[in-house]
């Protein structure tokens, strides 16, 4: 057993007298009992009968010197002490599960493996750019990248847990309040597109001002979809007006829809989207002329920008530092033409074959030490 499995199995005031016995497996069913909630549900998920389970699990709180979950009709709670153990197993988790996989590729048994987390709300385009950068680099470090459309919420609690290495995501107001153990770079700021009806006096002009929009109806949301970047931006229309709340839109999906249904409304009524073009970018435009000629609307812009959401390219620190060099070098490359062109960029060489095979990518070799601070 290592050192960190002896730490963290160590019973409260143990200090110098490590248990003895844990192994992996022990971990696991607890893992996967705190995550499913039930001992049922978790003897499914691992392919155990459930008295087992239970045994398995009684062990380990007899190894450890104190109970880790409460147990009642509804379920399984942690005990403060169970908490600070399910942090630390998926931890040792993440690291076994890396390091077999790094080893296996020394042997020429197997490439490494990099689980990226994209949301489905993301603007397409910044994911795939960030596609088109990361994959040629996993290919030259011989790494293999498995994509999953899946939420995150503004604390990556996917990546948190170690369900998955990195991940797209919007950034929290402040970077610093993300948890241990994250790292993040920032990719760009984005704001979303807004359409008000052609009748509107702000129309003519091509801007509103924050306490404009407050008066009218706003279709964005729901909530469900982005509660971080919503509750951002919520707090910024209520600076103006503290009675101030969204409405949801008929079909969250369908922005055409959205339109028409504010196009058609008794009264004043705007669509506001989530984030979608970069900052300075007017790549909006032409389909704001189209909504606007079909609907009788008019795509504006707020004054000041206040609306804007940041793009990270978020990963757990502890991965090995040739995934983390990967991370590092994509956010890096895409930051760098977003800031040079003011607006989102692909490289050249990788657009051809980007898109092809996307269960498999990388970029430059890590090198010792190259790795630079993130939260930026």
């Amino acid at each position: 057993m290592t050192q960190l499995e002896a730490v963290a199995a160590a019973p409260p005031g143990s200090v110098g007298s490590a248990p003895q016995n844990v192994e992996l497996r022990h971990l696991r069913y607890f893992v996967a009992v705190a995550e499913a909630g039930t001992f049922t549900e978790a003897a499914g998920r691992m392919f155990i009968a459930q008295p087992t389970l239970s045994q398995q699990l009684r062990r380990l709180e007899d190894i450890v010197g104190t109970r880790l979950l409460h147990r009642g009709r509804e379920g399984v709670r942690l005990t403060a002490a169970g908490a600070v153990l399910l942090e630390t197993s998926r931890a040792i988790l993440s690291l076994v599960e890396h390091g077999v996989s790094h080893t296996r590729q020394a042997a020429g048994l197997g490439r490494q493996r990099l689980r990226m987390a994209v949301p489905p709300h993301l603007p397409e385009a910044l994911a795939a750019q960030t596609a088109s950068w990361l994959m040629p680099a996993a290919a030259a470090a011989g790494v293999d990248v498995t994509w999953a459309e899946t939420p995150l919420d503004s604390q990556f609690s996917l990546i948190r847990q170690r369900k998955a290495d990195a991940g797209l995501g919007w950034l929290p107001g402040a970077r610093d309040d993300l948890p241990g153990p994250l790292d993040v770079m920032g990719l760009g700021e984005f704001e979303p597109v807004l359409w008000i009806p052609c009748r509107h006096p702000a129309a003519r002009r091509g801007t509103l001002t924050v306490e404009e929009l407050t008066q009218m109806t706003v279709l964005h949301g729901p909530r469900r979809a982005d509660a971080g970047t919503y509750d951002q931006w919520l707090a910024v229309l209520r600076a103006a007006d503290p009675g101030f709340a969204f409405t949801d839109p008929p079909f969250r999906r369908s922005l055409p829809v959205s339109v028409a249904f504010a196009a058609t409304a008794s009264s004043p009524t705007a669509v506001l989207t989530s984030p979608c073009i970069a900052t300075g970018s007017t790549r909006a435009a032409a389909r704001e002329q189209q909504l606007a000629d079909t609907y009788d609307m008019a795509g504006v812009t707020l004054q000041r920008h206040p609306l804007v959401a940041t793009a990270g390219l978020v990963w757990n620190t502890d991965l090995p530092r040739p995934l983390q060099q990967i991370l590092f070098d994509t956010a890096d490359a895409i930051a760098q033409d977003n800031a040079t062109t003011g607006a989102i960029a692909f490289p050249a060489a990788a657009l051809a074959g980007s898109m092809v095979g996307m269960e498999r990518a990388g970029t430059m070799t890590a090198g010792p030490g190259r790795i630079k601070e993130g939260k930026r």
